[in-house]
């Protein structure tokens, strides 16, 4: 073998929270390596978070040019130019690739460009996309390896379908004339309800008995209903058979439901029924990083992995899939190289969901508290309690909250209703504050706003026992 070059830190992938750890180091002085094949800045800003919610922010001007007359516009009939809404996407992505690429130069880390493989323990050798290899070492070594969509083993799928994942919708310039969209979980209902609002028919095929399946009963029992008054189809309980033709051009899914086995017939088919870690095929064996049972990275609660002086960062480490949970991982790992102490236990970890209306939650949900057997008090509000929610007529939806039965903490906040994820976040504050929900009760929020809607939401909770 030849001779590595060595760094103080080498960083496979290229993640929210390998990227931020990289150009922490190198600002500090180290000789920081990251090794990226593909996506500059990791999946969150070229294929994932953002390219998405820039195109379901086109999907919903399109539904309020669609809906203008409600609101005293006269607009003539709309299109929906899917070349445009990839353009603009596109655009929104480059700009981001150039930020980043800016941010490695001022940081001194170098991004270097290909596909890694682990030769030996803290040892990877590069195929370069520009050709050649190139063999690094590094002193300590970060996992930032990421997720990819799920590709179930459904009958005739890969080998014939050729499906859409979320990485090949967000490049259609072409509109799909029925989309079937295999899972009713967060990425699927916020595709589906996008394609919908550009004009395509679509159905939603679930597996479990309801939408949005992580959640209560009562936030997928209440997209249910906006989906149904959207005109998309939705087949619940619903076992995926076998799939038959090529996405793109004509495509029949079988599945088999309480009532029985039924085809569904469309033009495209896109999976969304979860993420598998990018973590075969890279030699993780030889570094001496061990594998959980479903190839995640096994790591403890510094996100130290098995190898000695090796991490894990974000979703290759089981974390929670989002860029702000990998961010955090970053800050722990930072720490405690510092000399701190910090966990990635008892996380307060938030997430929106980018339907329209958003739903977003922080805590515990109803279903959580029972499953551990916590005893709570709950709140609800409708959303059309709300004032702002009567001056844009937008009034679905509604505000939950949980709350401990021996004191006045707040245990969990759920809404499903505009501006969701904000409002959402002045819960979060109050909670990681440790503040009472009297005090958001007694709070003097701006009218009309969504926030507003918090204090009469803490004032539904209930005084006497627990629910």
């Amino acid at each position: 073998m030849p001779q590595a070059e060595r760094v103080d830190s080498l960083v496979l992938g290229c993640g929210e929270g390998g990227k931020y750890l990289a150009w922490d180091m190198a600002q500090a002085g180290q000789r920081v390596a990251v090794v990226e094949r593909q996506l500059i800045g990791g999946s969150c800003p070229n294929t994932n978070c953002l390219p998405s919610k820039n195109e379901i922010w086109s999907a919903k001007v399109a539904d309020l040019v669609r809906r203008a007359a409600t609101f005293g516009v006269e607009t003539g009939p709309g299109s929906v130019d899917m070349a445009a809404v990839r353009r603009r996407k596109r655009e929104m992505v480059e700009g981001l690739i150039s930020m980043h690429l800016d941010r490695f130069k001022a940081s001194g880390a170098e991004l270097i460009m290909g596909a890694g493989q682990f030769v030996a323990a803290k040892t990877i050798e590069v195929r370069l996309n520009a050709g050649g290899t190139r063999l690094l070492s590094g002193d300590r070594l970060f996992l930032d390896l990421g997720t990819q969509a799920t590709i179930p083993e459904l009958p005739g799928l890969v080998t014939a379908t050729q499906p859409l994942t979320n990485v090949e919708a967000l490049e259609l310039d072409r509109l799909p004339e029925h989309l079937i969209v295999l899972g009713g979980g967060y990425v699927g209902l916020e595709f589906a309800q996008a394609y919908r609002r550009f004009g395509s028919r679509i159905t939603v095929v679930e597996h479990g008995p309801r939408l949005a399946g992580r959640e209560d009963p009562d936030v997928g029992d209440a997209i249910l209903d906006v989906f149904r008054s959207e005109g998309i189809a939705v087949v619940l309980a619903a076992e995926p058979l076998r799939v038959e033709g090529r996405s793109g051009e004509r495509v029949s899914l079988r599945v088999r439901t309480p009532q029985g086995e039924q085809t569904i017939d469309g033009s495209d088919l896109l999976l969304a029924v979860g993420r598998t870690p990018n973590t075969a095929g890279i030699g993780l064996e030889a570094a001496g990083v061990a594998l959980d049972a479903r190839g995640y990275v096994t790591v403890n609660d510094r996100l130290e992995t098995t190898a000695p002086g090796v991490w894990a960062i974000g979703e290759c480490a089981g974390s929670a899939q989002f860029t702000h949970v990998a961010y955090d991982d970053f800050r722990i790992i930072r720490d405690n190289l510092a000399g701190g102490n910090r966990t990635r236990r008892d996380r307060l970890i938030p997430f929106c969901m980018f339907t329209d209306p958003p739903l977003a939650r922080v805590g515990l949900s109803e279903g959580d508290a029972g499953r551990v057997g916590l005893a709570v008090r709950v709140a609800r509000l409708p959303m059309s309690a709300v004032l702002r929610t009567r001056t844009i007529s937008e009034t679905t939806g509604f505000m939950k909250a949980l709350i401990a039965t021996e004191s006045d903490r707040i245990l969990g906040f759920t809404m499903l209703g505009p501006e969701a994820g904000e409002v959402m976040a002045v819960v979060q504050a109050a909670m990681l504050a440790g503040m009472p929900h009297t005090g958001l009760r007694d709070a003097i929020f701006t009218h009309p706003t969504m926030a507003e809607g918090l204090v009469f939401l803490f004032a539904n909770v209930p005084s006497g026992a627990a629910r």
